[in-house]
């Protein structure tokens, strides 16, 4: 996929500063996010070495609910969380590449949104995902989905924790 290529590349291109992130855990994040790592530790590398990796950074990450998510209602207020690893607000400062993770607690819809850059995903989990020009899409743990710019696009939990990593590249 070549957005993310170009995060990665970016990436390579030099470090951003390191960013003053205050370390805050939602309460979706307790059970949910240890259960979706786990669920890693059986499949093919590199998905075990990846939830190492993450785990161990996890809890410096400032974890927030997406803008107005309490006008979609209290399970999706309570049932989600996102972080920035690289770009604003994550532990590297960038403005060229974003790289963030979504949790959701089981049975949660994230809703229908778009935004102007493209995205990848790499699913941590099993659980669904959605776009305009794609059905719901279920890639499993180590599976790949793709946004094009400006498209609307979901996700959902089914009865499993919903853990994936995010890539967007800007400008």
């Amino acid at each position: 996929m070549a957005a993310g290529q170009r995060v990665f590349e970016r990436l390579r291109a030099g470090e951003g500063p390191i960013g003053a992130v205050a370390a805050q855990r939602l309460p979706v994040c307790h059970h949910n996010i240890g259960a979706a790592l786990a669920g890693l530790a059986a499949e093919a590398s590199p998905l075990p070495e990846m939830a190492s990796a993450f785990a161990a950074v996890e809890g410096r990450l400032q974890w927030t609910r997406r803008r107005n998510a309490e006008a979609v209602g209290e399970p999706f207020f309570s049932g989600h969380a996102n972080a920035v690893l690289v770009g604003p607000g994550g532990l590297e400062q960038r403005e060229d590449a974003w790289i963030g993770v979504t949790v959701m607690a089981p049975g949660i819809v994230y809703p229908d949104h778009d935004h102007p850059p493209e995205e990848v995903y790499i699913a941590l989990s099993p659980g669904e995902w959605w776009n305009a020009e794609m059905d719901w899409t279920a890639p499993g743990p180590g599976g790949l989905i793709y946004n094009p710019p400006g498209i609307l696009h979901a996700m959902r939990s089914h009865d499993e924790p919903f853990l994936a990593l995010w890539f967007l590249p800007l400008g």
